[in-house]
Formats: structure tokens, sequence, C-alpha cells
């Protein structure tokens, strides 16, 4: 383990972190709970730098302190996945007009689909998140059209072709049907354009109403249309490790 005399000692940074007082953040090490760049360190005062070494509290990673915003968006249906609009469109700068920071989103949602929206200023982080050799994983849950056969599932995992190429799902559940509507929940990992619409009308279940309900994890639970809310310590870590920050 290489020490940065310059840096700072590792209980404060775990203290700073919220983990309890210096004290506290003395037993988490001696009790073998924390990891800096991979290493399990017990050893007291050690002294790192937080900005760049990768810390973790019982599997957990704690995000290195930063100026930049991570935020989510339940964008609503008939929003703009920008942040103006020349066509005069509602776009998402209603929903940041008091926040101070220059906001972009990471990725998008198409304008009828409604659902989890990241939004940051940290550029490396939000082109990470959407790059595909992250395989980062969506959740959608889909109103479609007609009553969904059984078999369904194991047809769409295993992958069907569209005019850009073959595309799967990594789950796929029917919550509902019933003879002229079904509600369909499905993980997807590929970010092609309305991928998820296409895939399911080429299966001849054309969508009727599409919400994106969680990204890498982090999940829109009761979230209104509209609401926006800080990523958590603990959602923020998740995503930094996914994307190997």
């Amino acid at each position: 383990m290489t020490e940065h005399p310059d840096g700072i000692r590792l209980q404060k940074v775990l203290a700073q972190a919220g983990l309890g007082s210096r004290r506290a953040s003395e037993e988490l090490m001696a009790s073998g709970r924390v990891t800096v760049n991979g290493e399990v360190v017990t050893q007291m005062g050690l002294r790192v730098h937080p900005e760049s070494d990768v810390i973790h509290v019982d599997g957990k990673r704690i995000p290195p302190p930063s100026d930049h915003v991570y935020l989510v968006l339940n964008k609503p249906r008939g929003v703009v996945s920008t942040m103006s609009d020349e066509r005069g469109r509602s776009d998402l700068s209603s929903y940041v007009a008091d926040r101070p920071e220059r906001l972009f989103h990471v990725g998008r949602l198409d304008t009828d689909t409604s659902g989890l929206l990241l939004l940051t200023n940290d550029g490396e982080f939000a082109n990470r998140m959407a790059h595909p050799s992250f395989e980062i994983t969506k959740t959608y849950v889909a109103e479609v059209e007609g009553q969904v056969a059984r078999g369904l599932g194991r047809r769409l995992r295993d992958g069907i072709v569209l005019d850009d190429g073959p595309v799967s799902v990594d789950r796929f559940v029917v919550k509902q049907t019933s003879a002229d509507r079904s509600i369909v929940e499905l993980d997807i990992h590929l970010g092609r354009n309305r991928i998820v619409r296409r895939m399911l009308d080429a299966v001849g279940h054309p969508v009727v109403r599409l919400t994106r309900t969680a990204f890498g994890g982090i999940h829109l639970g009761g979230m209104k249309p509209g609401e926006l809310r800080d990523l958590t310590s603990d959602e923020l870590g998740v995503l930094l490790d996914s994307v190997d920050l």
C-alpha cells in the first residue's frame, strides 16, 4: 500500500464521509472493513488522496469529494431530453432553472418516454455512463398492445434482429396481461435509438406507454413526474464503481 505523505489521514476521510467519529472510523479499519485501491487497510494514520484513491467500506464505495453534482429527474412524458428546444417544446430547463450549474443529461429518453434521467456537470462521468463498453443496465416498464404469449421472454433473451443489428434483453417479465393490453418489465443494457419500442414493435406488441424505472441500479422509487433529487452517496458510489471512476 503506497502512502501519500501529503495526503489526509484515512480515518479523517471516513469521518468526513459521514461514517461516524474518527474513533468509530478507526474501529472500522481495525476490523478489516476498509479497503484502499483494493487492499485491506488496518494501519492507523495512513494518509490517502481521496480524490484519486478508491476507498470502500464493507464493499461500498466512498465517493471522493467533488464540486460536481449528480441528480435524478423523473422526466415527464412529452418533455424533450435537451436543455433547450428550437421548436419551443417543453424541455429539461424548467426543472433545473434554480440550479447554478451548467447541467447536461446522461444518455437520453425519447420525448414520449417518461422516467429516470440522470443529470450532471461531470463530463467524464456522463461519457462513461453512456458508453456501450460499460453495459449499464436500464429497466423499463411498458404498456403494450395485445396479449403477451408465454415464451416471448425467452425469445427476447435469445435475441432478435432489427434493421440495425441484433438485440436482446437481460430480463423480461410479464406483469399483467389481458386480451388487448399487457404490462411488461425488462432489463436491457443496449442504448440504441428507441431500442425498446422498436424491439417490442418487431415482436407484435407496439408500445402504448413506456417508463424507465431504473438506471445502473438507481431506482425511480416513488418520485413524482418532474421531481428532482440528488443521488445519495451510496448510489453515486455504485455508479462510480460501475464505470471505473
